[in-house]
């Protein structure tokens, strides 16, 4: 039986993970809002529309994601010198990553425009779903520098503990950004229907409201005000950007890993016709949104684990660990419960098509699944990328996701009667042996530290 003191200390840490967790959670829960806000107005469009916009975003996520992944390397290093009291270090790396941050920003838009035509026309699509992807990534292109900006502040923001602040910024841009769907989508105020293009107008205007409001924060808040960040840039330190992109490729790697296989799966849904890919859409969107609550308890790990081990306060850390991993399950599980019980009306909230509905009904009982496997793998990661464990993490990513959760998926769905829903039973299956492969790999980085 745990002590009184013992029992005070982990309420102590309940209330410190959750005064963190929850603004996380609602930003993630705002930004995937978006997404899910997109996804729906352009099923309201069209069936070719939403299938449009649905391969557009299986291009674009997956190297979006991966690419401000790496930029996420902030966090726990900002996050570990402010444990160690190290703040005259912060500034530098943070203005040193607007330079690299914009390197990497260039480089994905030079490879949006050497591979998306080529691998559209590869797709072969039907004209009009082609001419929506093409122009939802055209138009969604022109917030690219903006994002990459913000995620270098947001990441400082973050790292502090000041969850509450970034939160404030998304409500306050998601709302803009659906106004602006509605008025591109479906076209008013003077201005034409550009269907599901519009989403991606939409987005590019939310992406660099994020930037301006970002960019007030850091300069009237403090203790960010304190670092003076736009007063001066220094010479680019080529040092500097070795050590952060030494982690930070790794984390965008293994986000990569994670977010492709999604994409791919997306894709080969191409096969089994739009009515099929615009039903899987749904479905993985929504699945995306209830994701955000394991997304967010890793996120939360990173900042707290980070600062305990900046703190060299191993115990604490493992602490932190234990009880995020609790109840970030606890949730999951809860919120698995009434997917299953309100899954039809769900599927009609999506699309009014009733060939859509009876595919989306039976892809959302699969999604149970893939939630309990993220409720115990999310949370491993976060705590890794707070050690700034991340070389390992990123092997491990590939093997489950692309060597065992593909592969797996791919003979499941072409040498069973299960069809299209096979691709999800590898990434359930994908997902799960990475959770066991990152607790494995938890428990040595732990030895490690209560070794030192």
């Amino acid at each position: 039986m745990s002590s009184p003191a013992k029992h005070m200390q982990y309420k102590q840490k309940a209330r410190r993970f959750f005064s963190v967790l929850l603004p996380i959670f609602v930003t993630q829960v705002a930004l995937t809002a978006t997404g899910f806000f997109d996804t729906v107005m352009s099923g309201h469009v069209s069936e070719q529309d939403l299938a449009g916009v649905a391969v557009g975003s299986n291009l674009f996520m997956p190297f979006f994601g991966s690419f401000l992944g790496i930029i996420s390397v902030l966090t726990p290093t900002i996050a570990q010198l402010h444990g160690a009291g190290r703040q005259e270090r912060i500034g530098f790396v943070v203005r040193q990553g607007f330079y690299w941050s914009l390197g990497l920003a260039g480089a994905f838009l030079l490879l949006g425009i050497l591979f998306v035509p080529t691998i559209l026309e590869f797709l072969a699509l039907e004209p009009k779903v082609e001419r929506v992807a093409a122009g939802y990534l055209a138009a969604i292109a022109f917030g690219i520098v903006p994002i990459f900006l913000a995620g270098v502040l947001r990441n400082l923001i973050d790292a502090h503990g000041y969850t509450r602040l970034t939160m404030v910024i998304t409500l306050v841009t998601v709302p803009i950004n659906v106004i602006a769907n509605y008025i591109f989508m479906y076209g008013t105020l003077g201005i034409p229907a550009f269907g599901g293009i519009g989403a991606g107008i939409g987005s590019a205007i939310a992406f660099s409201l994020n930037l301006l409001f970002n960019a007030i924060v850091v300069v009237t808040v403090e203790p960010f005000r304190s670092y003076h960040i736009f007063r001066s840039l220094p010479r680019p330190d080529l040092a500097e950007w070795k050590r952060s992109l030494s982690l930070g490729i790794p984390i965008g790697s293994t986000m990569f890993c994670e977010q492709s296989i999604f994409s791919a799966v997306g894709l080969f849904m191409t096969v089994y016709g739009t009515t099929v890919v615009a039903a899987h859409q749904a479905a993985m969107n929504f699945t995306t949104l209830v994701y955000m609550i394991p997304l967010s308890a890793s996120m939360t790990l990173t900042i707290l684990v980070g600062f305990e081990i900046g703190a060299r306060r191993s115990e604490e850390a493992a602490a932190y660990i234990r009880l995020g991993r609790l109840l970030t399950f606890v949730f999951e599980g809860s919120l698995a419960i009434l997917l299953v019980q309100f899954r039809e009306t769900i599927a009609a909230l999506y699309t009014s098509s009733p060939d859509v509905q009876e595919l989306l009904v039976v892809f959302l009982v699969f999604a149970v699944f893939l939630q309990l496997a993220d409720s115990i793998d999310a949370p491993l990661q976060g705590a890794l990328r707070g050690y700034k464990d991340v070389h390992v993490t990123f092997l491990l990513a590939v093997i489950s996701y692309w060597v065992i959760g593909l592969p797996a998926g791919w003979l499941i769905a072409n040498y069973t009667s299960v069809g299209p829903y096979g691709y999800w039973c590898g990434l359930i299956i994908g997902i799960a042996f990475g959770a066991i492969f990152l607790s494995l790999r938890l428990r040595a980085v732990q030895k490690r530290y209560q070794g030192a």
